[in-house]
This record gives C-alpha cells, structure tokens and sequence, in this order.
C-alpha cells in the first residue's frame, strides 16, 4: 500500500481529527521506519494542520524519527539497572560486531543500533527494543543469536518465541493482588448503590492516588463530576516511564478487566461516555491482548451503550500509544499528547478536572488507583482500611529491582519499611537504595527504617537497590543522562540545566573537577528546584543533592586539586571525528600537534 492510501484510510478511520495525529505518526512509523516527508504533507492536509506543527511533534517523541531507520531498529535499554547488570558491554558488543556508530543506521540500511530510556523491564534486565518488541534477559549469548538474526536477515517473526517471553514476576501479593471478584462486579455493584454512595465509600476508604502525588481519589472525582460540561472524560496514565517502574506492566497483563472496570466506574460516577487508557509506547506489546479485553467487555454488555441494562449509562475506551516522552506521565502533558500535541505541561491551575481533555473536565488517574477503587467499589471503605496506616490506607504495588536476588512485583501494606522490602527481595550488603525513580530519594543505609508512605515516603513504585559494590558516581551519571534526554526542553531551568548537571556530573566522575564545581552544582540545582516550568526539572538535581549530602566522599575522592577547570574537553569532542576518519595520530588531537 503506498503513503497516499495508507494515510486516507486511517485518517478516514478518525474523521480527520487532528487529535489523533500522534496516533497517525505511530502508525506511519511503524509501517515504514520513520515518517516521510511525504506523510507529513498528506497528514497536514487531512487534518488542517501545518507541516510545522507536524514536524515539531515528530522531533518531540524519541520513538519517532523523520529520516529512516534500519530494517532492524535496536534499542539497548540504558536505565541503571540494565547497566549494573552488564548492558552496558552488550550495548558496546551491538556497536562493535555490527559495525554502526549510536543511531546512525548502517551503510546497507539493514540495521541501526542506539540507546533508550528505561523500558519498564528492570526485573528483566538487560532487555531491548527491536522494532518496537521486547526482548529481555539478554546476555552474550542471546545477544550473538540476534546479530546472526540480522546479518542474515531473518524476520523478527521468525526470532525465538522465547526471546519475547515476559512474565509477570510477582513476589508478594496482598489485598489487591488476591481479589478473586469476577468482570461486572464492580459496575453491578454501581447500578444497586448508585453514585453517591459510591463516593462515600471511596471517601471513607481514604484512597489515594497511587502515582506518588496522592490525591484523594473521591475528591477527585467529585469535582469532575460537579463541574458543567457537556462532556468529561476518563484517562488511565499508563506511560509509567520513572526508570525502576514496571508494576503497571504486570496489571496490564493480567488485571487488566478490573483496571477497565475502574474506568468504566469512573465514567459512570462523573457522567462520562468517553475513556483512553494511554498506554507507554515501551509497552505496545500489551496492546492486542488488551483490545481483546477490551472487545470482550463490549460483548459482555460492560462497555458501550446500555451497559448492563441501563439505558443512561454509556462509555468506551481507546487505547492511545505514546511514543517515548517521560514527561507524558505528567498528566497535563499526558493530555496535551492525547490531543495530537507536544507533550509540554500546562500551566495550573486550571486543573484537569474542570479543564483537561478538550478543555473540558477529566479525570486522570494511573492504572493501580482506578483497580484499587474498583474494588473498594465492591468490598467497602473497611476492607481497604483494613490494612496500611491512618494516613496510607490500603497496599502500595512496589518495583523492586538491582542488587537482589528476586527482583519483581511486591504488594505489602503501606507502612512497610526498606528494611523489611530489602530482606525479602534477597538484597544484602546494601548500601543505598534509590526510592520513586531517578527523581526520587536516595537512602542510605541508616535510613532503611523508613516507610512507605504518604507520611514518610511517597513513591509510584520504583525501588531500586544498589550493593556496597557499586559506584554511586556511576548511578548519578546515568541518572543526569536520564533527564537531559527527557527534558521537554521547555524552560531554561530545566534544558539547561539538566544539561549543566549532566557536564558537572561528568566532569566529577572523570576526575577533572573542584569545590567550586561542587558549588555550582548545588547553586544549578537550586535554581532548577524552584524555577522550573514542571516537576521534572524540579526533581531533576535530586539524586545529585542527595549523594552529595550523605556520601560526600565519593564526590571529594575524584576531586582535582585546582581551583578550576573547564568542563569542556575540546580534544575527547573530536573522538567521533576521529573514529570516522579511522585517525588517531598525534596530528588528530588538539595540544599534540606537531
């Protein structure tokens, strides 16, 4: 099929929305490597957009590229945890045996080779991309078997079943993991109690948002459902892209018809016939299995028009792909990408319940809220009560990965200690553990005492752990890295930033910088916690601010003894000059000359 009829059909299929441009440009890329500029002039007249806008999209999301890309398209996932566990040689073998430069497809087209942010597999670590789909648990082995695939051309298709193998890995289950309710549970029990009592319960219950923020859910919802509009909507975030995170994947995979029923409860509750679960486009693996469920759930009269017999209750889900924006777990970024745009963070207020999607009231909640109250919906305020604190009611999903033994989904009662999380996931010797991603809190080992919860630690659920082996100079590279390529590059704070971070961090771990490196590492990140646009630029340094207060050793023993030194090197900034030109003479660097 040629780009003109590819790009009517599946406009025609939307009614020419320019909502759903992102969704066009994933297609697009996935059908032919990378979006031609030929589709970038079809698509702005199919959806009155201007080439401009277009383009500024495609350059947004990382998945997405306007030149093409090899036959096989590899992406090493680079996240810490990856690392530690020896990517980062696999990643240098790719480059090595297949002979390309990072992301620059090789001279035959057949294969291009890069780097990407955590893609929600550290249990399963190292793992990658190939044209979009999984793989994990790769070592040398597997990783020799998938350059002989691509030298001798074979199609993905045709790669071992058992490279795409993923399972869900679940430790510890608690009350959420253990509920045995069946599909319509929950909406049956909506039809009998109706809306307010509903929200009584999910108020009694003292829910709360389970992606770190902890808003009360009921609150939530009742201002979406008291604002006026014609319309509201119902937005499941599933873009859970905090490296360490990966406990939505598994509800995905196999809760996925409560999260729906929490949606479609939601919908019902607030008056909305309008739901998108979008979905990190690290996990379009997910995706047909969830149509599935989905149009399971229609058939079953749970989804649609009349849901169970009632004539004023209609709502469906879409499924919308993101495309590699860590900031899209904003949920005013989220919505900006939903609506076919760059993922940048509103300002707020107005917030998303009285003006979210379309401008009109929304209600974004993550994947574990929305299964957690469909089941409250169900069991009452006591059963969620019945275990967690006063002011973290409930269980708390957590990601446990790095230095431990059994690395996987745990479910404990809000109120567990690091400590008690550490022993369980066969973790010894451990010297720090990183809590809510690379944005969170650093703690060291004289804090593992500490709980998870509103009151103490709040977190989505990433835990990563670090053993007295590791280097935690090497942690805080990576995790600069992380931010300067996620930064929506917005505002100056955070694009420069970041950026400014990421060299002064590289300048420490090089052995090249002084104390007055270190102050202007602190005086960055106090101008980036308090004048950045949103809260990536704001949580950006943290990681940095924390190593330098609790293990201020590992920045003065890489100290150079000099008052200052530019972060600059001239000469390594020539090194891919010199790889390309295959010199390395002493002619080739800067201050050898002769």
């Amino acid at each position: 099929m040629d780009v003109d009829e590819f790009i009517f059909n599946m406009t025609a299929l939307t009614n020419n929305q320019s909502s759903y441009l992102l969704q066009h440009l994933h297609a697009i890329q996935y059908q032919y490597s990378y979006i031609p500029e030929q589709a970038v002039t079809l698509l702005a007249n199919r959806l009155s957009l201007t080439e401009a806008h277009i383009q500024g999209v495609v350059g947004f999301y990382s998945f997405l590229h306007d030149s093409p890309r090899g036959t096989f398209d590899v992406l090493m996932s680079n996240n810490i945890t990856d690392d530690i566990r020896g990517g980062l040689a696999l990643t240098e073998k790719l480059y090595s045996e297949l002979g390309v430069l990072p992301g620059v497809p090789r001279r035959d087209g057949r294969v291009t080779v890069d780097t990407t942010s955590c893609i929600g597999m550290s249990d399963h670590g190292p793992s990658m991309l190939v044209n979009g789909r999984t793989i994990t648990h790769l070592d040398n082995k597997r990783v020799e078997d998938i350059i002989g695939f691509i030298e001798s051309g074979t199609a993905i298709e045709k790669w071992p079943k058992r490279f795409f193998q993923i399972k869900d890995n679940i430790q510890r289950r608690d009350i959420l993991l253990s509920d045995d309710s069946k599909s319509g549970d929950v909406l049956r029990t909506f039809n009998q109690q109706g809306s307010d009592h509903i929200l009584q319960e999910l108020e009694a219950s003292g829910l709360r948002g389970r992606g770190g923020a902890g808003f009360t859910t009921a609150m939530k919802w009742r201002l979406c459902q008291q604002t006026d509009a014609d319309q509201r909507y119902v937005v499941c975030n599933a873009d859970e892209g905090e490296p360490g995170t990966f406990k939505d994947r598994v509800l995905l995979n196999s809760y996925a018809d409560k999260v729906f029923e929490g949606m479609t409860l939601c919908a019902g509750i607030i008056g909305s016939r309008k739901g998108f679960l979008y979905l990190r486009g690290e996990y379009h693996y997910l995706r047909p299995a969830l149509e599935v469920t989905l149009h399971n759930r229609r058939k079953q009269g749970l989804l649609g028009s009349n849901i169970l017999g009632q004539s004023n209750f209609e709502f469906d889900i879409e499924i919308h792909m993101g495309a590699g924006a860590y900031i899209c777990g904003e949920e005013s970024a989220l919505i900006e990408s939903l609506e076919g745009k760059r993922g940048i963070p509103r300002k707020r207020p107005p917030f998303p319940v009285t003006q979210g999607y379309k401008n009109k009231p929304t209600v974004v909640n993550n994947v574990e809220t929305f299964m957690t109250a469909a089941l409250v919906a169900i069991h009452g305020a006591t059963w969620l009560r019945s275990v967690g604190t006063k002011e973290s009611t409930g269980s708390k999903l957590l990601s446990v990965s790095g230095d431990c033994s059994k690395p996987g989904v745990y479910e404990y009662p809000y109120g567990v200690t690091i400590e008690q999380i550490l022993s369980d996931s066969g973790a010894s010797n451990s010297q720090v553990v990183q809590v809510a991603g690379a944005a969170g809190i650093t703690l060291a080992a004289d804090e593992f005492q500490r709980r998870i919860a509103f009151e103490d630690i709040s977190t989505a659920g990433s835990i990563m752990v670090f053993n007295q082996q590791r280097n935690l100079l090497d942690m805080v590279k990576n995790f600069t890295h992380f931010f300067v390529h996620e930064s929506c590059g917005f505002c100056t704070p955070c694009r420069v930033g970041t950026s400014l971070m990421k060299d002064l961090v590289k300048k420490v771990h090089s052995g090249h910088a002084s104390e007055y490196d270190l102050g202007e590492i602190r005086n960055i990140a106090r101008l980036m916690q308090a004048s950045s646009h949103c809260g990536l630029g704001a949580t950006a340094p943290n990681s940095v601010l924390d190593t330098l207060e609790k293990f201020p050793q590992i920045y003065d023993q890489r100290l150079k003894h000099t008052d200052y030194e530019p972060a600059f090197d001239l000469d390594a900034s020539l090194e891919e000059a010199r790889s390309i030109n295959g010199r390395d003479d002493a002619d080739a660097h800067i201050g050898t000359a002769s």
